[in-house]
């Protein structure tokens, strides 16, 4: 066979065998094309109407000029714009980026100029922060989601206007599956954020873990209410959701009681919320007065879950079973997974490594450590990004010795069980003493009292560092720090006793609901000098 023939065989065998973001979506819709796909305010669109308005989005962006490989970023609360978005970037090849829209200026800033950004899709209320943010780029396309087609704003066009009239076939670009689709940038807790490199092969690994382990189906009412540029619920729950043609409620905003009443009203039968959601789920009012019998299927992630609060959960909701998921954003996140058979037999576990993921846990010199001890957490995956943007030093360190280093401190069980024991970065060196902050943690929430708690370092001028217990008590109770100090006193060991005590009304959290320790390290260490 002649060398372009062949060429041609391989291009006509790649297209038959792609599987790409874009194609996910396509061939939900060609299964059941009349299913309600996606809910958000009084819209609703069933999986054809959907792919639809993908479709059309795509030949918009094409006809503008986005090209494969442009870095796209997109800056918006959650919407049924954003669902859009996400499917039409990928099915024309572009990279989304989204951006977390409580950051401040000089950290969107940063994004935009080290992903070297040359299009920007966002709500009108984040408009002029992307303007602001990009005035040393040269932007060639900017979007406005969810506004009227005859609205815009200072050179920005409103998507609505971009796509009408635009076909509705499907938009044959060349992409393959190992190509870039999101990068998405870590949280920043705790030094500048990175830039994570997914590709459309690894995200959609992870789907597939994710509906396995997650025993997710088409019959699922799923609510979509952590903000969706976070990767747990944009590739753990929205892209899974799809996959496997679930209904997705599109929530603006993860607040308790708006959360509360649509799990009543749509009869919502999934739900994913970080552990500070769930608390604040059980602290609502709302909690016990909406009939919650519907929700049957509970993940929490992203955080660790304390074990009192889940025994409460467990408790207050006795239709639902609970998973947890765990893992970072450089596995696309999903790595391990704790099933609801085993979360009264496993408490406070991480589960086994998921469907696709080969785990271990290692010493300072990688080699593997005896079940029973600390060491850290390292995966083997092909949901791991494709390494860090513009970074090669550190995605070498990362994916050192062929396994990706997560740099979360945990143990395995006999029976291959793995339990998160801190974050390397959490952990407390007093009196040159190793303790870690979630054991203090889990002491402190056997209290009747506590509603949450943030344990950090602070310095101390006789133990170097020392624990400080950052609390928020139940509504209308009384907590005093002495009682704090006390119950620890018989709780923990003399030296993992936390040494300071604050009372607070709230915890800094990011809009994933994760607590942000660094805040709390910052402010601290400034009131113990």
């Amino acid at each position: 066979m002649k060398a372009g023939t062949m060429q041609e065989l391989d291009k006509t065998l790649a297209w038959a065998r792609r599987q790409t973001l874009g194609d996910l979506l396509a061939r939900t819709r060609e299964r059941m094309p009349n299913k309600l796909a996606i809910i958000y305010g009084e819209q609703k669109l069933n999986y054809a109407e959907l792919d639809d308005a993908v479709n059309q989005t795509a030949h918009a962006f094409i006809g503008d000029g986005i090209r494969k490989g442009d870095m796209i970023s997109v800056m918006s609360k959650n919407s049924l714009d954003f669902v859009i978005v996400k499917f039409a970037l990928a099915r024309i090849g572009a990279v989304m980026i989204p951006i977390n829209y409580m950051l401040s200026i000089d950290d969107v800033q940063y994004i935009l100029e080290h992903a070297e950004v040359s299009g920007m899709i966002a709500s009108s209320e984040y408009a002029q922060v992307l303007d602001q943010s990009a005035e040393r780029l040269e932007i060639n396309h900017r979007y406005l989601m969810d506004t009227e087609a005859s609205e815009s704003f200072h050179g920005w066009i409103a998507l609505a206007k971009g796509r009408a009239g635009k076909p509705k076939d499907f938009v044959e670009a060349d992409i393959d599956d190992d190509d870039l689709a999101h990068v998405l940038y870590t949280s920043g807790t705790e030094s500048k954020p990175k830039g994570v490199m997914l590709s459309h092969k690894s995200i959609i690994s992870e789907y597939v873990s994710c509906v396995i382990d997650g025993h997710m189906e088409p019959k699922d009412m799923a609510i979509q209410a952590m903000p969706l540029y976070h990767c747990a619920q944009l590739h753990v729950f929205l892209g899974p959701s799809i996959y496997v043609g679930a209904t997705c409620i599109i929530l603006e905003a993860a607040k308790p009681d708006l959360i509360l009443e649509t799990i009543e009203n749509k009869k919502a039968s999934q739900l994913f919320c970080p552990p500070t959601v769930w608390i604040g789920l059980l602290r609502s009012p709302d909690f016990d007065k909406r009939d919650l019998s519907s929700l049957e299927k509970c993940y929490y992630g992203a955080a660790i879950m304390p074990r009192e609060v889940l025994k409460e959960l467990s408790e207050r909701l006795p239709n639902a079973r609970f998973w947890n998921f765990y893992g970072q954003t450089e596995v696309s996140p999903l790595a391990t997974a704790l099933q609801p058979d085993d979360q009264l037999r496993k408490l406070g576990s991480a589960g086994v490594p998921s469907l696709n993921v080969q785990t271990k846990i290692v010493d300072e010199h990688d080699g593997e450590v005896p079940r029973g001890e600390i060491g850290e957490i390292v995966h083997r995956t092909p949901h791991a990004m494709k390494g860090y943007l513009h970074d090669p030093e550190k995605t070498a360190e990362a994916f050192r010795n062929g396994w990706f280093h997560s740099g979360d401190l945990g143990v395995m069980d006999e029976e291959g069980y793995i339990t998160v024991i801190d974050r390397k970065k959490d952990m407390i060196n007093t009196g040159g003493v190793n303790v870690s902050s979630r054991e203090i943690e889990e002491a402190i929430y056997q209290m009747e009292d506590v509603s949450e708690v943030a344990v950090v370092s602070v310095p101390d001028p006789y133990w170097i560092e020392a624990a400080m217990a950052i609390i928020v008590p139940k509504p209308n109770a009384t907590l005093k720090k002495e009682e704090v100090i006390e119950f620890c006193r018989g709780t923990l060991a003399k030296y993992k006793v936390p040494k300071f005590v604050e009372i607070t009304d709230e915890l800094p959290k990011n809009p994933s609901g994760k607590i942000l320790k660094r805040s709390l390290r910052a402010h601290y260490q400034k009131e113990t000098k």
